[in-house]
């Protein structure tokens, strides 16, 4: 039989259940559902539903304290009083970093170092927090951290890339070629963004977990 008359002569038994009974029905091939999914565009189109999605408030739950990657274009807030200046306590190979309370700070000043919180923003719009060390009460600071402060202070003007150069020990600032619109910066309070950084990582109590194991009782 030629294929194109066999197509138009194809049927197919269909078992069909309805309300616990088996019928049997031949139907014929052309009533079956049509499986190109380019024959009807209103299957793809969007809707006013996902409109009304797609414009939902976007909220960033986790925020990340870290410092820019070297891939990462970024800007810091110029408002003022969206930096803290504070002590924190890093653990260099656990890569973590902790907020710590003032209340602590004379008791354990051998292990916590100042910093600059400031906040942040990639080109993609993910938040982070980035923690630069601060000079000492000397007025001493090294070249990394001096580097970082200027590369933070220049991002609040402009996009930047921070990059390593481990033969002059500091960073080296790369600014956009490129015209990169400004940053959206999210309407929420420096508190609400240091709650969510620290979450999981202030330390406010003597015997907290990892004052415990620096001091080898865990």
């Amino acid at each position: 039989m030629p294929l194109e008359k066999s197509k138009k002569t194809l049927t197919q038994t269909v078992e069909l259940k309805q309300n616990g009974n088996t019928l049997d029905s031949t139907v014929a091939a052309e009533t079956l559902p049509n499986r190109d999914p380019f024959t009807n565009l209103e299957t793809l189109r969007l809707n006013q539903g996902f409109r009304q999605t797609v414009g939902a408030t976007r909220t960033q739950l986790v925020i990340p304290v870290r410092k820019p990657s070297r891939q990462d274009w970024v800007r810091v807030h110029p408002d003022p009083s969206y930096r803290l200046e504070t002590c924190v306590l890093e653990l260099k190979e656990e890569r973590e970093t902790y907020l710590v309370s003032q209340s602590l700070w004379s008791e354990i000043a051998d292990d916590i170092s100042p910093r600059v919180l400031y906040t942040a923003i990639t080109r993609q719009g993910t938040l982070f927090v980035w923690p630069v060390r601060m000079p000492g009460n000397d007025g001493r600071t090294d070249r990394w951290s001096e580097s970082a402060l200027t590369g933070a202070d220049l991002a609040t003007k402009l996009w930047i890339r921070l990059s390593a150069n481990m033969q002059a020990g500091g960073y080296d600032v790369f600014e956009a070629a490129g015209k990169i619109p400004d940053p959206v910066w999210p309407d929420i309070p420096l508190s609400d963004i240091l709650r969510r950084a620290f979450s999981n990582a202030f330390i406010e109590d003597i015997d907290h977990p990892v004052l415990q194991k620096l001091r080898g009782e865990v």
